[in-house]
């Protein structure tokens, strides 16, 4: 009966404390939203003003454009009465070529742009997922989720640690400049 005792006494206390021991470190977890270390980081602004920059100076470039082939479709109409058939013929091939030419430039500096923006996104990406790397191997993290990749729907504010990210990128950065 004795040793029934002392067996329950210690199947008790494995069960009642080395559960609790084990569950002592607790699971850290941490979110952040890449979208705000984006609009809220000093590189992630550095990098939106470069895109928008560049925006600006493909959309002069297609307004120059397009105004050239405005004045060239006006000429034509002007002229279309005092023209030979043939001389129409080729001036209306010629602004068929230049619309489809200013297509093309359309397309290509979407395309650019799109790259551009791409680009920017990764090279940030890139940092910030170090940055995280960081993060979590210094605070002892067991998972740290971006939200809306992660479809995150709810979290407390406590596990948010974007703005977290954001000093220490912005301190990276300011570093990295001097």
């Amino acid at each position: 009966m004795k040793k029934t005792f002392i067996i329950s006494i210690a199947v008790l206390f494995v069960f009642t404390f080395v559960p609790m021991a084990i569950c002592a470190e607790t699971a850290k977890i941490g979110v952040f939203s890449f979208q705000k270390v984006l609009t809220e980081s000093s590189a992630g602004k550095l990098s939106q003003k470069r895109v928008r920059a560049r925006g600006k100076e493909l959309q002069q470039k297609l307004k120059a454009e397009k105004k050239k082939i405005d004045e060239m479709q006006k000429n034509f109409e002007r002229e279309a009465l005092v023209l030979s058939p043939e001389k129409q013929k080729e001036k209306q091939r010629d602004f068929r070529i230049r619309v489809n030419d200013f297509k093309r430039m359309q397309e290509d500096f979407a395309k650019e742009f799109k790259r551009l923006e791409v680009s920017e996104i990764n090279k940030i990406k890139k940092a910030v997922f170090q940055i995280i790397n960081q993060i979590g191997k210094q605070e002892g993290y067991l998972l740290i989720l971006e939200q809306q990749s992660a479809g995150v729907i709810y979290h407390p504010d406590r596990i948010d640690i974007t703005d977290k990210i954001i000093k220490t990128y912005n301190l990276q950065i300011s570093k990295t400049k001097k």
